[in-house]
């Protein structure tokens, strides 16, 4: 076919297109809504592997954490894992001085509603429930980057030696307590007790609907084990000095505490070691499924609007069996026709 021809079959196409226009408009939605799906399903994808990845840099790549039981595992916990010892506040000296790779190594205990433990925490009228309450040291900050403080200062060696009631809030809890004011230097009553706001976290709202540390108040660890030393079950956070060193610094801290914990030889460690690429391991795992799911609901989408352009095109080409013939009759080529209906179903 020369161009004057497919110009001809072009314009032949966009006449039945106009002269059909709700089958045309109805073919065109079905498409539309297949590739719509395709693209939304992968772009849903896109940006929640790109939040998870953030969330991951946000914790840092030199953090890895040391807990009694494993954190992604859901449900009752066999009973030799209930039975394993708790770990305590001097396991993490135990770390620092037996590990050459560690910079920092900082135990941490909490007090949370998913514990079985709620925290009032108010100032003057306003109050806030359910907030998370962590004991924390003065390494906390540096060895979890995403509780880094954006006003005032840290828990300080003086605030835990001297087992003082001061306080660091998350920023959606400090903007609850103090919508029009500084909260620096303030006394809020945390459980009915004063404690002096030393400074504000970073904000931060958490993932998926999850915990922030908007919502956490972080008090020094001495504070918290003098009030509540009922709470046993107590999380170490490791940090090297190089990420190179990360191997290297598992090995260490796996050492230095099965020797503390005095684990026979043979027997596996009665404590969970969770690496940085823990939550985008977690995060695979959860949705390697779905992304398989999500993928062949939205390709059946597509289908169906290929389908549906197939059915149309089928249609029109029945009912114009004497427009097809009239054509045929005054010169028209099967490739003349052919390319007519081509042209219409691609347009």
């Amino acid at each position: 076919m020369n161009r004057s021809e497919w110009t001809e079959s072009l314009w032949i196409a966009l006449d039945g297109i106009r002269s059909r226009k709700m089958r045309s408009f109805l073919t065109v939605v079905g498409v539309v809504i297949g590739v719509t799906s395709v693209i939304a399903v992968a772009a849903i994808i896109e940006g929640l592997n790109r939040n998870i990845m953030q969330r991951v840099q946000a914790l840092g790549s030199k953090t890895f954490f040391i807990t009694r039981i494993p954190l992604a595992r859901f449900g009752r916990m066999p009973e030799h894992i209930r039975l394993r010892k708790h770990f305590t506040y001097d396991d993490a000296r135990v770390i620092r001085e037996s590990s050459p790779s560690v910079e920092f190594a900082t135990a941490f205990a909490t007090r949370a509603t998913f514990f079985g433990d709620a925290n009032d925490l108010r100032y003057g009228n306003e109050k806030v429930d359910n907030a998370i309450l962590r004991g924390v040291d003065g390494n906390y900050a540096s060895a979890i980057p995403i509780f880094e403080v954006t006003q005032g200062r840290f828990i300080s060696a003086y605030d835990m030696e001297h087992t003082r009631y001061v306080a660091v809030l998350g920023q959606g809890i400090a903007n609850t307590l103090f919508p029009n004011s500084d909260p620096i230097g303030r006394t809020v009553r945390l459980n009915g007790l004063p404690f002096e706001v030393l400074g504000i976290f970073e904000k931060d709202s958490g993932m998926f609907g999850g915990p922030g540390v908007d919502g956490f108040v972080c008090i020094p660890y001495s504070t918290f084990h003098k009030l509540y030393p009922e709470v046993r079950e107590h999380f170490i956070a490791v940090a090297v000095r190089d990420p190179q060193q990360l191997s290297a610094a598992e090995d260490e801290v796996v050492t230095a505490l099965r020797r503390a914990r005095r684990v026979p030889h043979a027997a596996p460690n009665d404590f969970e070691v969770t690496l940085p690429d823990f939550l985008s391991n977690l995060w695979d795992q959860l949705t390697g499924a779905l992304v398989v799911l999500t993928g062949a609901i939205s390709s059946i989408a597509l289908l169906v609007g290929g389908i549906g352009v197939m059915n149309i095109m089928l249609v029109s080409v029945t009912e114009r069996t004497a427009e097809i013939g009239l054509r045929k009759a005054v010169g028209a080529r099967r490739a003349d026709i052919r390319a007519q209906f081509l042209i219409e179903a691609v347009t």
